[in-house]
């Protein structure tokens, strides 16, 4: 598949400069991208996914810019803003709906997402009468369960209890030696350790 590239890409939002002439390559394998609060790490990610165009500079993916990039190529990349509503759907529709959009979708590693995150009794339920931590459970059960080539998760901890936070971090050394073509790029605001982590990034903050 080979790695996402960015260079030159310089991003910004009223008046506050997030990247300014940044270059970076994300590889197959784990990356952690790490930032503070505002430094744009969800911004990032969404450049990455195409849903955001940088001011300057280029996303390639594959030989396509990925805020042009084709269907087939959308189709390959995982990525949901946490910050989006949720529709009145339960768990199982929102996997099943993961399932009809990504090729290499796991309908094991879902279920065994789903107990991993203790979510198997919350599965029926919709999801805006969720916890935020189950709902964030859910997401990130159905991001590891996509197979999706280009994978990309926000903040992952965020609302998890530490039972949760352990078993993410196995399941994605899991997936990172199961998967090596796979693109995993993980945000987090701080350094994370007990992941076999294939790079770490640092944003280099707003300005």
């Amino acid at each position: 598949m080979g790695a996402v590239q960015l260079r030159g890409v310089s991003l910004g939002f009223g008046g506050v400069v997030l990247l300014r002439d940044w270059s970076a390559d994300f590889p197959p394998g784990l990356t952690l991208l790490v930032g503070d609060d505002g430094a744009g790490k969800t911004s990032v990610l969404r450049l990455l996914a195409g849903q955001l165009a940088p001011q300057a500079g280029s996303v390639r993916w594959q030989g396509a810019e990925m805020a042009q990039a084709p269907a087939a190529l959308r189709a390959q990349v995982f990525w949901r803003d946490t910050r989006e509503d949720w529709p009145e759907i339960t768990p199982l529709q929102w996997g099943a709906q993961c399932a009809g959009q990504h090729a290499g979708w796991s309908e094991p590693q879902w279920q065994a997402h789903l107990q991993g995150f203790g979510l198997v009794e919350h599965q029926d339920k919709e999801m805006f009468r969720l916890s935020t931590g189950s709902r964030r459970k859910a997401l990130l059960a159905a991001a590891l369960a996509s197979g999706a080539a280009l994978t990309l998760i926000d903040e992952p901890q965020a609302a998890l209890d530490k039972a949760s936070v352990r078993y993410l971090a196995q399941a994605l050394a899991a997936s990172a030696q199961l998967q090596s073509q796979r693109i995993v790029v993980v945000a987090h605001y701080d350094q994370w350790t007990g992941v076999p982590w294939g790079q770490q990034l640092v944003l280099p903050g707003a300005e």
